[in-house]
């Protein structure tokens, strides 16, 4: 028995030392340190984290919802690509809801927990105001799918936006409203004051009628939470308009549109950006027919990129791609094409993920991209350079349930 106690204590030595000796002979990884901070390791496929922060969830998530299918099928179309030169992407949602602690919860998130390498988001320009700085702080890319308000590019260097600044799109919905009816004269305003955007949005609306010579005969106000709107629209029909534009979003501007109908409104309506979106016909019906909104996208761009989301979007939807599914398609386009870009000066396996940070944005903001946009730069301050805008009207068919998106101009 002794001698068999001896035996197995000779075996364990014999047994440890090999086992420092395969230590010692393994090659040292003088990266380490570099790639336990890199989104991929040498050797490995390890994908690449991409922060996709939009609303899930509240009264914005009609809006969001159409984001991260966007996102997902810009997700499924580059990995089949080859990804990053081989290594493949891997979108991390965080869910921001409506407001702005949703917004900063989520970039708090993905910068700190999920290391991405850059955030494409929030759905809301009222969110970005307050989330955007935390990522600027951080030295982490942003890419606002859907921010249009005044000064979003100017929270910072690390700030840009695929989504066009609405002074811009706004006023060709006017331009087409008036070769529709050239009658027009009164014009009345509808805008959600608790919303950055709106407000933004409804600026350049009222300066834009007042350039055109038109009576700005009144300017309601509401909430994007409100459902009952008869005390504005009863306000704003007294005054006999012939164009009436909303600035709010889908839940709460389906409604408006609808109670303005009921109520007897027979003229024109101008939808603003965050009426841009298929989901709002389930709120309004039938009577979201007519409705114009300009357009930073359209399903006919004739590119190959366009060709391939519009395809894979409608064998998944069974219907046109809206704006905000394409705008979030390419702002993960652009992040995957700087970081291949980016990959093929400085492989991204040897920078440590703050320096991969900064080089990924000086990256995509010196880049050009063919995108369901269109072709888009960025200025260096991270403003979109866009060529091509459309407006839409909404004809709904006749059982009132569905419709679609006709270009106009």
């Amino acid at each position: 028995m002794a001698k068999s106690i001896k035996q197995l204590f000779g075996y364990a030595i014999v047994a440890f030392m090999a086992c420092l000796l395969a230590v010692a002979c393994t090659p040292t990884n003088n990266t380490t340190s570099t790639t336990s901070n890199s989104p991929t390791t040498s050797g490995t496929q390890t994908p690449i984290p991409i922060g996709i922060a939009v609303a899930q969830t509240s009264n914005v998530a009609l809006l969001g919802q159409e984001q991260v299918t966007g996102a997902k099928i810009a997700e499924a179309y580059f990995n089949k690509r080859g990804g990053i030169n081989g290594t493949p992407i891997r979108l991390i949602f965080q869910d921001t809801a409506g407001d702005e602690q949703g917004a900063i919860n989520a970039f708090n998130t993905l910068i700190a927990q999920d290391k991405v390498v850059g955030i494409v988001g929030p759905t809301l320009s009222q969110q970005a105001f307050s989330a955007d700085p935390i990522a600027e702080r951080a030295g982490v890319p942003v890419i606002a799918p859907s921010n249009t308000a005044k000064g979003i590019p100017q929270i910072g260097k690390y700030i840009a936006r695929v989504s066009a600044p609405v002074a811009v799109v706004a006023p060709n919905a006017i331009e087409a409203a008036l070769k529709i009816n050239p009658q027009i004269k009164k014009v009345a305003v509808f805008f959600a004051q608790n919303d950055a955007f709106s407000k933004s949005e409804t600026g350049t609306f009222q300066e834009t009628v007042k350039q055109k010579g038109l009576e700005l005969a009144t300017i309601q106000t509401f909430q994007t939470t409100d459902t009952d709107f008869q005390s504005q629209v009863t306000n704003a029909i007294n005054i006999k308009p012939e164009l009436i534009i909303i600035s709010g979003l889908s839940a709460d501007g389906g409604n408006l549109v609808k109670q303005l109908r009921e109520l007897g409104y027979k003229g024109l309506i101008i939808g603003g950006n965050g009426l841009n979106t298929s989901n709002l016909l389930p709120v309004c019906k039938a009577l979201c027919d007519g409705i114009i909104i300009a357009q930073a996208y359209s399903p006919e761009m004739k590119n190959e990129v366009n060709t391939a989301f519009h395809q894979l979007y409608i064998e998944q939807n069974k219907k046109e791609p809206p704006q905000f599914t394409a705008q979030a398609f390419t702002s993960v386009q652009v992040f995957v094409e700087s970081l291949i870009n980016l990959d093929k000066t400085a492989k991204l396996v040897t920078l440590a993920l703050p320096q991969l940070r900064t080089q990924l944005n000086d990256t995509l903001l010196a880049g050009k991209y063919i995108t369901p946009l269109g072709e888009i730069s960025f200025t260096p301050e991270g403003e979109i350079i866009q060529k091509q805008f459309f407006v839409a009207q909404i004809k709904m068919e006749p059982d009132g349930n569905s419709g679609k998106f006709t270009f106009i101009q």
